[in-house]
């Protein structure tokens, strides 16, 4: 039995559903919505690609290291990006949240502040892990800040750590966050959600 079973996660009008080629236009679709494939720092797929980022998310869920969602609206069904529990490590009950991206239109909304709350929810209630951690590029400013938001605590920089998909090499960001830390911040992202915008 897998770690990480197939399961959907929904809240506040978004739903988390296991990632499947019948999401590739979908994909495609919240991928165009500010050319997203573009930005240097960030793992979305080009057009033509959407169908191969999809298998490889598959083989990856089949090998037990990665489950990957379609974030989708939860009244439309549209999709409106991705993002994955990825460098599942059972042993010491400990996965990693990344592989994450939307829409353009999604930005800066509820959208990250929710699935974020979904999934710390299910690692931490459900699959009882000890660490949730997340990984970014140096570079990428704003997943950085968007983490630390999170509550999430910095571990430091793996300094020549992996390839970008224009074959220079990143330094990675890591962050965690313990299971003892997670009941204030689920306190603090249901404010964030609550509060007026």
């Amino acid at each position: 039995m897998a770690f990480v079973e197939p399961t959907t996660l929904a809240a506040r009008g978004i739903r988390l559903v296991p990632l499947s080629l019948e999401h590739e236009e979908g994909l495609r679709l919240a991928a165009a919505d500010g050319e997203l494939w573009r930005i240097r720092v960030t793992s979305v797929p080009e057009p033509g690609q959407t169908r191969q980022y999809i298998a490889e998310a598959l083989a990856m869920r089949e090998a037990g290291n990665r489950f990957a969602f379609a974030v989708t609206d939860e009244a439309t069904g549209t999709v409106l990006g991705s993002t994955s529990y990825h460098d599942i490590l059972p042993a010491v009950r400990r996965v990693e949240i990344g592989w994450t991206w939307y829409a353009k239109r999604c930005q800066r909304t509820h959208v990250n502040t929710t699935c974020k709350l979904l999934m710390l929810t299910h690692a931490f209630e459900t699959l009882h892990c000890h660490v949730v951690g997340w990984r970014t590029d140096n570079f990428n400013h704003a997943s950085q800040r968007a983490i630390e938001r999170l509550g999430a605590r910095k571990d430091g920089v793996i300094r020549g750590h992996a390839l970008r998909r224009d074959g220079s090499i990143r330094d990675t960001v890591m962050y965690s966050l313990r299971s003892g830390e997670w009941p204030e911040v689920r306190t603090q992202l249901l404010y964030l959600l609550d509060k007026p915008r």
